[in-house]
């Protein structure tokens, strides 16, 4: 059923496209009820406007916390037209019925992420937005309501094609876009206010979300897939700007998500991370950022075919040049100079993101999952080591200290079981996501002597590596094909019943072992 626009309310936070949608409205001959700063900007573009206080006529009173919250206002909104008692109840009472709502929330999550204090944050939280947002919303068999500045030209083209009304099919679109918004908007307050209050797990929560990026599909091409922001404003994907190439996919930005994060790791260090299937195939510290590179690349060429690039620091052209040799699906940094830029714009299928920054890795924050019928939340993995407690006969040295820390540092960004070797501030073999932890030892160590074969070496990268392992080891086997393959030095959490029998067996081949008293998984 076609709904004839007659008379609108627009009160509104974000004014972005307000002076064109009032002047439309106006055209088409459509009363216009609003408030403050709306009804200002509108009247200064010379639109006719009524105040929302003579139209109900009750002042705004606290400071303007109450200005809609009226009746006349409600009233007008909710009332089903045809129904004889509603109709009534209008007539008796004086309310005039409102055909078109337009309202955008006061900004409270961006006055959240500005970092404003308590109060501040309070007073933006809206009331009377969201409550005429869901009034119009409910009775959208008669009322178009646009939360969005974004949808205005849609409700245009709308009532052009329907000579001044919407179609009921049309209406009910937006109030889905409503509730959403209303949704998303609840969330952000209830999680901003339950961590204020040092509540972790509350009893409920919403989670909300926007709508970033609708792909072509998930993981695989049967499957469904869409991209949505939350107000964590962390730094990466979610705020990068892509300077180039094709659209990124669902697997393109769960890898850079996790190449970014590891490189975000180092903060001082010129680092670069190389990601495929959100397994690192080589991260490396060095001199330089191209040093870098060339070293986590050495690691594993053949498994960076394709892979995601990230870098800790700004992108110069030397290393620019260096990536560009190499077939890789995407490329991340905080920042990229001109030069960089110039040359990986000819890679004209490479995605290129800048993100202005990188994440704190040690900041709070919660990691959510599904499962059926629910969610599985957890705080982030932002912590790296309980102790570096010596537990063999042999102490590590300065250097072999050095690496066991920046392996440890890696494993935390491992799919488990997860085992690492490193040399000099570089992985040099990587075992993941094998059911057994010998397994991934006897992985790390083949892709450690793999990786010498290609540079050429004669010798295994393994000799002379420190190897990290993610959890402890349970037999002593793990260990074993370690100090087979010739590391000289482990990094475990401890924690297992054979710990004896895991230091004797590294005591007997001549290994230092530390324990962290922190393990971390990643499953």
């Amino acid at each position: 059923m076609a709904q004839p626009i007659r008379r609108a309310l627009i009160s509104v936070s974000d004014k972005s496209g307000l002076v064109e949608f009032g002047q439309f409205l106006a055209e088409k001959g459509v009363e216009i009820l609003s408030t403050g700063g709306s009804a200002k900007a509108l009247r200064d573009a010379g639109v006719p406007v009524t105040e929302v206080s003579d139209h109900t006529g009750f002042p705004e009173i606290m400071d303007g916390r109450v200005k809609t919250l009226q009746p006349a206002i409600h009233g007008g909104l909710l009332a089903v037209r045809g129904n004889a008692d509603h109709e009534k109840a209008m007539e008796d009472h004086k309310i005039a019925p409102i055909d078109l709502l337009a309202v955008n929330l006061y900004p409270f999550e961006e006055t959240v992420a500005k970092g404003a204090d308590y109060d501040t944050c309070v007073e933006n939280i809206d009331i009377g937005g969201p409550a005429m947002i869901r009034a119009a919303a409910k009775n959208h068999a008669f009322v178009t309501v646009v939360v969005d500045p974004v949808d205005y030209e849609m409700v245009m083209e709308e009532m052009d094609a329907q000579n001044g009304s919407t179609s009921v099919e049309f209406r009910r679109k937006l109030a889905g876009r409503a509730y959403s918004r209303t949704g998303q908007y609840d969330a952000a307050i209830s999680g901003w206010l339950n961590n204020e209050n040092g509540e972790t797990f509350p009893k409920r929560i919403a989670l909300g979300g926007e709508l970033k990026q609708t792909m072509r599909y998930g993981e695989n091409p049967h499957q469904a897939a869409a991209f949505y922001t939350n107000n964590e404003n962390r730094l990466g994907v979610a705020t990068a700007h892509q300077l180039q190439g094709k659209e990124l996919s669902f697997n393109n930005l769960n890898d850079t998500d996790a190449a970014f994060e590891l490189a975000a790791e180092f903060k001082t260090d010129p680092a670069v991370a190389i990601i495929k299937h959100a397994n690192p195939c080589g991260v490396a510290t060095g001199s330089s950022l191209v040093e870098a590179y060339q070293r986590a690349l050495a690691c594993d060429t053949e498994s960076a075919f394709g892979g995601i690039v990230a870098v800790n620091q700004m992108l110069d052209s030397a290393t620019a040049e260096e990536i560009a040799k190499l077939f890789a699906e995407v490329v991340i940094a905080p920042q990229i100079d001109p030069a960089a830029k110039e040359i990986l714009s000819k890679k004209k299928n490479l995605r290129v993101l800048e993100t202005g920054g990188m994440p704190d890795p040690e900041a709070g924050g919660m990691t959510i999952r599904t499962l059926a019928g629910g969610y599985l939340l957890q705080g982030r993995d932002n912590r790296l080591l309980e102790e570096m407690k010596v537990v063999t006969k042999r102490a590590p040295t300065a250097e072999e200290l050095k690496d066991l820390q920046f392996a440890f540092t890696i494993c935390k960004h491992v799919k488990s079981n997860a085992i690492i070797y490193v040399k000099n501030q570089a992985t040099v073999g990587v075992g993941a996501g094998q059911m057994s932890r010998v397994n991934s030892s006897r992985i790390a160590a083949w892709k450690a002597a793999d990786a010498a074969k290609v540079a050429g070496d004669a010798e295994s990268w393994a000799k002379g590596a420190v190897v990290a392992s993610d959890a402890f080891f349970p037999f002593a086997d793990g260990l074993l094909a370690a100090a087979e393959a010739g590391a000289t030095a482990v990094i475990q959490p401890g924690g297992s019943i054979r710990d004896d029998e895991v230091i004797k067996a590294a005591d007997d081949a001549g290994l230092a072992m530390v324990f962290t008293g922190m393990r971390h998984f990643r499953h």
